[in-house]
Order: C-alpha cells, then sequence, then structure tokens
C-alpha cells in the first residue's frame, strides 16, 4: 500500500495522513485515531490495520496488504 492509498475507505483517509496524526499526536491507544478524519468509525474494517500501524515504532514500516487487494477483502467483509 502507497501513502497515498486510503486506509479508511469509509471517510477516505489516506495512510500519510494516518502517519501523520500518529506522529504528531502521539494517541495513546488506537480509538484515538478516529479523531483523525473519522478514522476506524465507518464499517470497521479498517481497525486492524490502524492498530497495526500504532504498534510500530515507525507507522510507516507497518506493512499493510497492497491497494487493490485490501479494497476487494473489504467489499467481502462488507458483504457479511
Amino acid at each position: 500500500m502507497n501513502d497515498d492509498d486510503h486506509v479508511c475507505l469509509c471517510f477516505h483517509v489516506t495512510r500519510h495522513k494516518v502517519m501523520q496524526f500518529i506522529r504528531a499526536e502521539r494517541p495513546k491507544k488506537a480509538s484515538q485515531l478516529s479523531e483523525c478524519y473519522g478514522a476506524g468509525t465507518g464499517c470497521g474494517w479498517c481497525r486492524p490495520f490502524l492498530e497495526k500501524m500504532m504498534q510500530e515504532s515507525d507507522p510507516a514500516e507497518a506493512e499493510l496488504p497492497e491497494a487493490s487487494v485490501y479494497a476487494k477483502e473489504r467489499a467481502t467483509y462488507r458483504q457479511k
């Protein structure tokens, strides 16, 4: 996943925005990432990925799937 790809597909929050938010605000809990343009408050698909980004000492190091795979898996998730 590139920095300009959306991590939160519901609210179109990019990986870059989340990384910048983590670096600037230093949230203590993943739920605080909702302050970053509402990330994680829609369907819930991105929450595990947001948590993964928070757990890394450098959020850019978090390995996330390619954008096309990510979107396809989210579509399956939403159908269930």
